[in-house]
């Protein structure tokens, strides 16, 4: 849960927000009445609608520089989702959807439907890496208790700014690291931790001892879960208050919940409305949200954990100037990645412990299988800033600095991501614009001197070019 000093944090925060006089990452919206609610008397019975987002992204391909899987691929200087290049032209996202008031008569009744046919984390998973359609919004929202409106279905949960926004109005192409990676979750049946060398010796035509690489069981999340919510949104004088109450399964896209435990979502937020309406109304919202709940493994690890996250942030959106901060603490099911930062899979290498094959003249003899891992216990915290001025009505300029700080309760794993982002957006109309980012990455292990192997793969980090065209129908 949120404790004290994630406040002081937060306050700390406001009061350089305030010194600026602006600052962004998502716009002053009320996502939770944009995404789950229709205008009464203004929406139709069905409205159709999608946007397709192409895009080119970029790193100089830098292998793993130390290690046990010195000079194979690095993972974190592949290109999403194939993890198969360092360049790569993609169609990341192609959404369509419908949605509308259930009868023309009632408009209490809403509904709200997406599908994802682009290339990623959602539409691609497992160790095969098939890709197919996914659902992933499907719900319906009753508007009839004043104060307490209920929506259920598949949708996305109450949390940070960053998860929560609309995606096509994002002001960047990759999520912070803090928010992908405590809040982009990608569910396992284990730990990663039971992975075996790949041995095959000379000769035989099977492999022993081999298993899975714990691939994810299915796609991102996508800030996502199958639920039931209560909100609502109410004003007192000038401030308008929002809430949301929910339980989910906490247990991915489109599947049933694994075990009798669900997830307890709360948020909770105040606005100062400056004017405008829709996804880029001009307002200084304050937030604070918190999840709480509980992962099943299966395999390696095998056990229940809890997994909870919370949260707290600003954002802030008048005239030519956007900003935002959040500050987001995690207990439990950290993501850490692949074994030695290699590209999950097999790779040339020697996991720790593991039997020499000597002059095994088979060449898959020192292969090892790459495992995705995370730890059940670990712990973590980060935060982001954002701020945009649009230099013309067209044209806006964008900086974002963000630290992942993972696995904070292990000292030898304890690893801080820092990136800083500088962006450009360019709106050739109201529905379509060109955004083009350029990360500058840093990653280190403080308790590693900067000549040991572990920093070195560390400093394998590539920075990144990222270019994306995004329209709305």
């Amino acid at each position: 849960m949120i404790n004290k000093n994630i406040f002081k944090k937060t306050l700390s925060a406001a009061a350089v927000v305030a010194g600026l006089s602006a600052m962004q990452v998502a716009e002053a919206a009320n996502w939770l009445m944009l995404q789950g609610t229709e205008r009464p008397g203004a929406a139709g019975r069905a409205k159709v609608w999608g946007f397709l987002q192409p895009e080119y992204q970029s790193t100089d391909g830098t292998t793993v520089q130390a290690g046990a899987f010195k000079n194979n691929d690095a993972l974190f200087n592949q290109i999403r989702p194939d993890l198969n290049g360092s360049s790569d032209l993609n169609v990341l996202r192609a959404r369509v959807g419908i949605r509308g008031i259930a009868m023309p008569l009632d408009s209490n009744v809403n509904y709200f439907f997406l599908a994802e046919t682009g290339n990623n984390g959602v539409t691609r998973f497992g160790s095969s890496g098939t890709a197919g359609m996914r659902m992933t919004d499907a719900s319906i929202t009753l508007n009839n208790i004043p104060g307490a409106r209920i929506r259920v279905g598949q949708f996305k949960a109450p949390m940070g700014e960053e998860a929560l926004q609309a995606i096509h109005v994002f002001d960047y192409i990759n999520f912070t690291g803090v928010t992908n990676g405590l809040m982009l979750e990608r569910h396992f049946a284990g730990d990663g931790s039971g992975t075996f060398v790949k041995q095959t010796p000379a000769g035989a035509t099977t492999a022993s001892n081999s298993q899975d690489v714990n691939a994810p069981i299915t796609g991102v999340s996508a800030f996502r879960d199958v639920g039931i919510q209560v909100f609502d949104t109410f004003k007192m004088g000038d401030i308008e208050h929002s809430y949301a109450v929910m339980k989910g399964n906490g247990n991915g896209l489109n599947r049933g919940d694994n075990d009798s435990n669900k997830d307890t979502y709360l948020y909770y937020s105040a606005e100062q409305v400056y004017g405008g309406k829709g996804p880029k109304r001009q307002g200084l919202k304050g937030y604070v949200w918190s999840i709480d709940g509980q992962r099943t493994l299966t395999t390696e690890g095998a056990g229940t954990y809890d997994r909870k996250r919370s949260g707290v942030g600003m954002t802030y959106r008048k005239g030519k100037q956007r900003a935002a901060f959040e500050y987001i603490t995690a207990e439990g099911m950290i993501f850490t990645g692949s074994d030695g930062a290699s590209v999950p899979g097999t790779a040339t290498g020697q996991l720790p412990g593991a039997v020499p094959f000597g002059t095994n003249p088979n060449p898959d003899s020192n292969k090892v299988q790459v495992s995705w891992n995370q730890a059940p216990t670990g712990e973590a915290n980060g935060y982001y800033i954002h701020y945009g001025y649009a230099i013309l009505p067209n044209v806006e300029l964008d900086i974002r600095h963000d630290v992942y700080n993972r696995m904070t309760n292990v000292a030898n794993a304890e690893r801080i991501f820092t990136t800083t982002t500088l962006g450009a957006q360019y709106w050739l109309n109201k529905k379509t614009h060109l955004t083009v980012n350029y990360e500058m990455r840093d990653a280190e292990a403080p308790a590693y001197s900067s000549t040991s192997n572990t920093q070195k793969v560390l400093d394998s980090l590539d920075d990144r070019l990222s270019i994306g065209l995004l329209t709305i129908f």
